[in-house]
C-alpha cells in the first residue's frame, strides 16, 4: 500500500467519525470514565515509511533513497500522570525495506542496495491531551526511542564488495507526533502520525575507506514516520 493512500485513509477516518452523530451537536458520551484509570493497556497496528539522512564528507551526487510502506505491530502501556499528561511505552515490531541507489556506480547490481530490517522498536513518550470535547480528545505525543535491527548484519565480515550492506544493531531516536482519541461505545481508538527521528549514525564502513558506497558519508541516520491506529 502506497504510504500517502495510509495518510488519506487516517483523514478520512477522522472526518467520518467527526461528523456522524457520536461527534455532533449533543453526542451521547461513551467511555465517560475511561481515562481515569491509573493504568491501562492497549494494542496498535499501522503502517511505517521508513528514510535515511545521509550527510556527505565532500560534495557529490546524494544517495537516492526510495521508501516503501512497512506494517507495525505493537503494545501499548499507559500510566496516568494527571488529568493531562500520561506516560507511554509502546514497544512494537516494526517490518520496512529501504532501496538505496549510489548514481556514482555504473553496473546496474552493484548501484542498488536493499535495506531490509526487522526492528524491534521501544519508544518511552509523554503524552499531552487537551479538554475532551464531547469523545473526542486531540494529544500531542513526543519522547525518545532505542531501535533493534534484527537484520543488520553488523557482525557480518563481508561488505558491500560482497553485496552486503551493513548497519548497527542499536540506534537511538527521538519522536515527535500528534493524534486524536476517539471514544466509542466498548474501547477507544486512536489514530496518530508520528515522525521518527535517528540521533546517531548507523552505516558501518566498508573495509575499503575508499569505497564507492561508504567512503565519502559522513553520517547516515534514520528518518521515519508511523501511522498507527491504537485499541485501548
Amino acid at each position: 500500500m502506497n504510504f500517502r493512500y495510509s495518510i488519506l485513509i487516517l483523514l478520512f477516518s477522522l472526518n467520518a467519525w467527526s461528523q456522524g452523530g457520536m461527534f455532533g451537536k449533543d453526542p451521547i458520551i461513551q467511555q465517560e470514565n475511561f481515562d481515569k484509570q491509573r493504568v491501562h493497556w492497549g494494542y496498535f497496528l499501522g503502517f511505517s515509511s521508513y528514510g535515511y539522512k545521509f550527510d556527505y564528507l565532500t560534495v557529490g551526487q546524494d544517495v537516492e533513497v526510495n521508501k516503501t510502506t512497512g506494517f507495525n505491530v505493537g503494545l501499548v502501556g499507559n500510566l496516568r500522570l494527571n488529568e493531562y499528561f500520561d506516560l507511554r511505552f509502546e514497544p512494537g515490531f516494526y517490518a520496512t525495506q529501504r532501496n538505496l541507489i549510489f548514481p556514482n556506480i555504473e553496473d546496474s547490481v552493484d548501484r542498488l542496495r536493499e535495506v531490509k530490517a526487522a526492528n524491534l522498536h521501544f519508544p518511552l513518550l509523554l503524552k499531552y491531551s487537551s479538554l475532551r470535547t464531547g469523545n473526542i480528545r486531540p494529544f500531542l505525543v513526543g519522547g525518545v526511542s532505542s531501535t533493534l535491527n534484527l537484520g543488520s548484519n553488523a557482525k557480518a565480515p563481508d561488505d558491500n564488495y560482497s553485496n552486503r550492506f551493513r548497519v548497527r544493531t542499536w540506534t537511538q531516536n527521538f519522536e515527535i507526533g500528534f493524534g486524536v482519541d476517539l471514544y466509542l461505545e466498548y474501547f477507544k481508538f486512536s489514530p496518530s502520525i508520528r515522525g521518527v527521528f535517528g540521533l546517531n549514525d548507523e552505516l558501518i564502513r566498508d573495509n575499503d575507506p575508499n569505497s564507492p558506497w561508504t567512503g565519502n558519508v559522513e553520517s547516515m541516520k534514520t528518518r521515519a514516520v508511523f501511522i498507527n491506529f491504537t485499541f485501548h
